[in-house]
């Protein structure tokens, strides 16, 4: 058997379908001749992925979507299942961080609340807490709710959730972050116990530390060398590099075949270059 042979034709839903992790994840499932339909807010982003995902070999759909909004996510699932039928498998990729989540400082100082120029744990602001796990948590829950009909009664239905290393440890500075994805991880245990019995198996793939749009200011000084915090990254991973997409492919892909993963369900896989399994010692 070919490796993957068993997702040809099947449809995939990437929700944030442009990001750079989600795009890479779209372009795997387009060399396995699979429908893929990438959602998201910016309409110009999606059908660039959409034209690489048709070169690719794949079938391409991009819709405009907003994924806390689930009249929105409704109408999405319309277009898709117009397109190519019912989902057969669902990612669930959009979520991240706000800056306005984060504290400035690893560690809180004396003079810290006073000083215009830092934000203290005491001016995270409710709304900006509230923004960060709307965009994680209910952004999860929404396309999930929408989505998983589909796949009721079906073989080889599947839904992954996009985790992080936060899920795991609390990371400094990026404290509602953190706290969302925690919830990830054990929102998709509580899934995969719930669906157990309908055939659908939920799972989460926790990638390590990879450049994206969002975490560049954190990673990277503006001439494009590595801040303070990543060298402690560096330094703190095993293999001594960040992630790049492609080494989330194959996971994904893993996850996404039952003919492979048909008994894995509740599972979140780290793929971190060694940074969950070290302590520093």
């Amino acid at each position: 058997m070919d490796k993957f042979s068993n997702l040809k034709g099947k449809t995939v839903v990437i929700t944030g379908g442009s990001g750079v992790l989600c795009s890479a994840f779209a372009y795997a499932y387009a060399e396995q001749g699979m429908n893929v339909a990438v959602l998201g807010r910016t309409l110009s982003k999606l059908e660039a992925v959409r034209d690489k995902i048709n070169a690719l070999g794949g079938k391409g759909l991009a819709v405009q979507c907003d994924v806390i909004d689930k009249e929105s996510v409704i109408n999405a699932k319309k277009a898709v299942n117009e397109a190519f039928g019912k989902a057969d498998i669902l990612v669930n990729g959009a979520g991240g961080n706000h800056p306005r989540g984060n504290t400035t400082k690893e560690f809180f100082e004396d003079g810290d609340m006073e000083n215009p120029d830092v934000v203290s744990f005491f001016d995270l602001e409710k709304e900006n807490f509230n923004y960060v796990f709307d965009l994680n948590i209910v952004g999860t829950l929404i396309p999930t709710q929408v989505f998983m009909p589909d796949m009721l009664g079906r073989k080889g239905t599947t839904v992954i959730n996009v985790a992080s290393m936060g899920s795991y440890h609390p990371l400094t500075k990026v404290s509602a972050y953190c706290a969302a994805k925690a919830g990830i991880a054990n929102f998709t245990e509580w899934l995969a116990v719930h669906f157990a019995k309908s055939g659908i198996r939920v799972n989460a793939i926790a990638p390590g530390w990879f450049q994206t749009e969002q975490n560049k200011s954190l990673l990277l000084n503006e001439d494009g060398s590595l801040t303070e915090r990543s060298k402690k990254v560096i330094r703190h991973t095993p293999m001594d590099r960040f992630g790049v997409p492609e080494d989330l492919v194959g996971t994904m892909l893993y996850l996404s075949d039952d003919s492979l993963s048909g008994f894995v369900t509740g599972a979140m896989i780290p793929v971190d270059g060694g940074f969950q399994a070290y302590f520093g010692v």
